[in-house]
């Protein structure tokens, strides 16, 4: 064997780049993607692209495109394709929804997914919102200048000589020559966002959380009563999908519409999903519309919904038989071509060249693959289990393994956003707890892990209930990562009435700080610790991360075609729950004090001054 093959050997004995990657997540839809073949059902994706060009040109106002696939057949792929097609272009920003935790509020669901999809950086290399802002000052005030001028000089300028009130003004001379925006304070939302000091509490407002007090009186944006969140999300996100129609064709894909749950009203994700892309079809001035499913959802669900003709019509409008966009699985050139585009991405970046271009795999045997028509996600997956030196036996490691490690790329990734996510990390604290069932930790034996009994009031709040030791202690559990003072004192009000929840204990998971100001939350948080014997535990990053992770593993458990007991056990044999800090924190005796070095959850008021000529040229036009 010559140097060079050994060489290569030697990497992919240590790293195997399709193991853990058989399933896309979000990051890989916005940030880098796998490696991808364009030819392949680029009838699904060119339908995508040939949509906005005619949209864009004015030869039609909304389409609606359904693509469905067998499980593992590549829907996500093309998404993937489609997103970063759409960000290297100029004609479309691209929104994604593929969380659908709370199907009784799917517009407040949506409204989130819009902002989170919006806070992504986009073909100028600042985020999505932040190009919509710069266009619309441009515009109003026929200047072209670029985001990153008003980012970094002119915006710390005029915040410097007339803190808010330039931006007051600013939305004004918008509002004039856009008269049918109908929402000031969205517009002015989102002209904050070019504000480097402000842009994180805009996107929180954006994303129709609730600011604390300090925030939005500096910013001039008032908080929505939270009861009223669900009928106002449906009108903020048709204003949003408005504005981005003036200059660009938003382009707004569902995704993983299959999972088997139903609301209140007995509806599926993909059928209150379907009914709401009807209901944007009919009120958009323009868009595209894009829903990927499997086959069976479409004809089940999809056809099974009240008026189903007036639906499907909206959801494949540009097909002429009323059906879906079928994917395709793969024959033998397509394997080839698949796994030759993996290895050659695996090889240039460990600048190695290989002794042939499907190296270590024989083309014939990926060409007898191909014959019985795989999906992409088996092809990837066998390439996995063989991905070895030739000659050389195949190591055994356990089988969640390299689908942690995927997804801890993923979070560290997302950090970001998912640090905000309460539902998310207390999903993963409940399956941290669940694992640990039968242990005793912190002098606590944990028995059972239960949702919390309340009425419709009361839902929401409390995450879940610990029981231990015989029943003698029950340790309510909130994550409260919200900034405003009446939700977060709505969610303390509950955590510390244990008589109603039956609790001994409440304990707050957070990692920023309580504004002093804010009476409620403050006197609810004093009987929390000094009356009650109640707990504030801080959120930390590098604690949570392992557990939101193998929370993700466990979610797609059947892409990753793991079971769930296979998961439970890794997390026992890994110790990713019983030695986590956050978890030991939970169940360990409450000091009774208030955390340190919690995040300062208030506007710093000291603008930057860093004044340009450009600052100084508009300056006389303010």
């Amino acid at each position: 064997m010559n140097p060079t093959t050994s060489d290569i050997d030697e990497i992919i004995r240590n790293k195997n780049p399709f193991a853990g990657h058989i399933v896309v997540r979000p990051p890989q839809i916005w940030g880098k993607s796998f490696p991808d073949v364009p030819s392949i059902n680029a009838h699904a994706s060119n339908a995508v692209f040939d949509a906005v060009e005619k949209v864009s040109k004015g030869e039609r106002e909304t389409v609606g495109i359904t693509i469905t696939a067998e499980k593992g057949g590549g829907k996500s792929h093309i998404i993937s394709r489609i997103r970063h097609r759409l960000q290297s272009e100029e004609k479309a920003l691209f929104i994604y929804m593929s969380n659908y935790e709370n199907l009784n509020h799917i517009k407040y669901e949506l409204l989130q997914s819009v902002a989170s999809s919006l806070r992504v950086f986009g073909s100028q290399n600042v985020m999505q919102w932040q190009e919509i802002a710069t266009v619309l000052i441009n515009e109003t005030s026929q200047w072209k200048y670029t985001p990153q001028q008003y980012i970094n000089s002119i915006y710390p300028s005029w915040l410097n000589k007339h803190s808010n009130k330039a931006i007051d003004k600013l939305t004004e001379a918008v509002l004039q020559k856009k008269p049918e925006i109908t929402n000031p304070y969205l517009l002015k939302a989102i002209l904050w966002t070019l504000s480097p000091i402000h842009t994180n509490y805009a996107n929180y407002w954006l994303s129709g959380l609730e600011l604390t007090q300090s925030q939005t009186e500096e910013m001039g944006l008032p908080n929505l009563k939270i009861q009223d969140r669900e009928t106002e999300a449906l009108k903020t996100v048709r204003q949003i999908l408005d504005i981005i129609s003036y200059y660009k064709v938003p382009v707004i894909c569902f995704d993983e519409l299959d999972i088997l749950e139903v609301s209140e009203n007995g509806f599926t994700p993909a059928q209150i999903i379907a009914s709401l892309t009807k209901d944007l079809f009919n009120s958009l001035n323009k868009g595209v519309l894009f829903l990927a499913m499997y086959r069976p959802t479409w004809n089940e669900q999809i056809r099974a919904l009240p008026q189903a003709e007036a639906v499907t019509d909206r959801l494949v409008s540009e097909q002429s038989d009323r059906q879906p966009i079928a994917l395709n699985n793969l024959n033998s050139d397509d394997v080839v071509a698949v796994v030759s585009q993996w290895l050659k991405e695996f090889y240039e970046s460990h600048q190695k060249i290989p002794p042939h271009p499907l190296y270590p795999f024989d083309e014939s045997k990926l060409r007898e693959l191909g014959k019985s028509r795989p999906t992409i996600r088996s092809v990837l997956k066998w390439c996995a289990e063989k991905f070895v030196p030739p000659d050389k036996p195949i190591l055994t490691i356990h089988p969640v393994e390299t689908c942690y490690q995927n997804e801890l790329e993923n979070i560290s990734a997302s950090i970001d956003s998912v640090i905000d996510n309460e539902k998310a990390i207390s999903k993963a604290l409940r399956l941290g707890f669940s694992s640990l069932i039968g242990e005793i930790l912190e002098g606590v034996k944990i028995e059972d892990i239960q949702d919390i009994k309340a009425n419709k009031a009361d839902q929401g709040y409390i995450d879940f209930k610990i029981i231990g030791n015989n029943g003698s202690i029950k340790i309510g559990v909130d994550v409260i990562q919200e900034s405003g003072g009446k939700y977060v004192g709505a969610a303390l009000k509950r955590l510390i009435d244990y008589k109603k929840f039956d609790l001994t204990r409440g304990c707050l998971v957070r990692s920023k700080n309580i504004n002093q100001g804010a009476k409620i939350p403050q006197e609810c948080l004093r009987k929390l610790l000094k009356e009650q014997g109640g707990e504030w535990v801080k959120l930390k990053y590098e604690d949570i991360k392992p557990l939101l992770a193998i929370s993700n593993v466990y979610d797609n458990c059947e892409s990753y075609e793991l079971t769930k007991q296979e998961i439970l056990d890794y997390i026992k044999q890994n110790n990713l729950a019983i030695n986590n800090p956050l978890v030991c924190d939970i169940l360990s005796d409450p000091s009774g004090q208030e955390p340190e070095n919690l995040t300062n959850d208030d506007l710093l008021m000291t603008i930057p001054q860093n004044i340009s000529e450009a600052a100084e040229i508009i300056e006389i036009n303010l």
